[in-house]
């Protein structure tokens, strides 16, 4: 006799998915979405753009490496909860200090595993990001027609700023490099180091170890910070971070503040939703998309060079190429469907990118970008 469902996914639609549940008993409500990496699902459960988001994973394997502080991109998991085709095993890598399912519990994140992964990122694919209610109940008594009413009852991602709920309450700096086998976390270079104030908007920790590894002596600002308090740290650069939710409802308080620091005429640098806000202050428009792009094997090609390179991704929303203004160049598209990923000021050094160079998870092939908002601070300073 098979084992009674101790989960279940509950669609808007009325679908209803049943599984075994691991991590947390409990039920949230959320955005659900898929992502395509076949590593890093810690890094990904703990990156804040996901707040408000249940992650699909495409790759059966989760939970099979355990999970390890270092690879922590936030302080806790940020994604409500994950979707997996076979049940997390025991981990086996030298790294693990946990088991992901004891983490997750320990961690208030749900889980449900025996899903047909493959049927519901289809189902995401061609009918978009569909509102969701996941809960698990060990005894397995689940109450179908509320979850379906309060999933199509979510008001959704459209209009929400998350930024301020995953952003730092108070600024601090930021001095750890990147990761290098056998040696651990590399430390701030002291050579005359480039100060970055960074806006935190859901900031992953491996942008700011990159910053820190280009040469840069970090500052991380809340969401919420005047371009007065930007500017009393007296930057040589200011990077705008990735983050959740839309970024037209961010960009309420956080566009007038870009504008102001474009006034004064200092490297910018942008990923992700620091991309978007940045358009956003130039001029442009964002648009929700259908599914999004979540992965770490997404093709973006670089217009002005025509390399490609293989990108980390994890974004609902885009900017719209067709609305960008006079003197704003489109620099990278995907290549999965022609949407923006990078645009530039021709007269300036301010530029912003989609994608993820930071990977974490993912391929490097963009890590260069690092280098030219470090190039751009070097010029400055003559």
């Amino acid at each position: 006799m098979a084992a009674k469902p101790t989960a279940c996914l509950a669609l808007a639609d009325g679908t209803v998915f049943y599984g075994m549940g691991f991590g947390a008993p409990g039920e949230v409500v959320a955005e659900l979405v898929f992502n395509t990496a076949m590593t890093g699902y810690q890094e990904i459960m703990t990156d804040p753009s996901y707040a408000s988001q249940i992650v699909t994973f495409t790759f059966p394997h989760i939970g099979n490496t355990g999970v390890t502080a270092e690879d922590d991109e936030a302080q806790d998991p940020v994604a409500s909860g994950i979707v997996v085709r076979w049940d997390p095993t025991e981990p086996s890598n030298w790294r693990s200090t946990s088991e992901l399912t004891d983490w997750m519990a320990r961690r208030g994140r749900i889980g449900i595993g025996g899903v047909d992964t493959r049927r519901l990122t289809r189902a995401i694919r061609q009918q978009g990001a569909p509102h969701v209610v996941l809960a698990h109940d060990p005894d397995g008594n689940f109450d179908i027609e509320a979850m379906i009413a309060r999933a199509r009852d979510w008001q959704g991602l459209v209009g929400l700023d998350l930024a301020k709920d995953v952003s730092c309450a108070q600024s601090y700096r930021w001095d750890e490099g990147a990761w290098q086998w056998g040696a651990g976390f590399s430390t701030a270079p002291q050579d005359k180091p480039f100060k970055v104030v960074a806006l935190d908007y859901g900031a992953k920790r491996n942008i700011l170890r990159s910053l820190v590894a280009y040469g840069a002596e970090v500052t991380v600002l809340p969401a919420s910070a005047t371009a007065e308090e930007v500017m009393a740290h007296e930057p040589e650069g200011v990077f705008l971070s990735n983050g959740p939710g839309d970024p037209a409802a961010t960009g309420a308080y956080a566009v007038p503040m870009i504008k102001d620091l474009l006034a004064r005429d200092m490297p910018i640098f942008g990923i992700c939703l620091g991309h978007q806000m940045l358009a956003l202050a130039l001029g442009a428009r964002t648009v929700k998309m259908s599914h999004g792009h979540h992965g770490a094997n997404h093709p973006v090609r670089d217009v002005e060079t025509g390399k490609v390179e293989i990108t980390s991704m994890n974004h609902g929303f885009a900017v719209d190429s067709q609305s960008l203004p006079r003197g704003v160049i489109e620099t990278h598209v995907s290549l999965f469907d022609g949407s923006n990923c990078g645009i530039r000021m021709a007269d300036r050094p301010v530029f912003s990118v989609q994608h993820h160079p930071e990977a974490a998870p993912g391929p490097q092939d963009s890590l260069y970008l690092f280098q030219r908002f470090t190039d751009s601070m070097r010029a400055r300073r003559g």
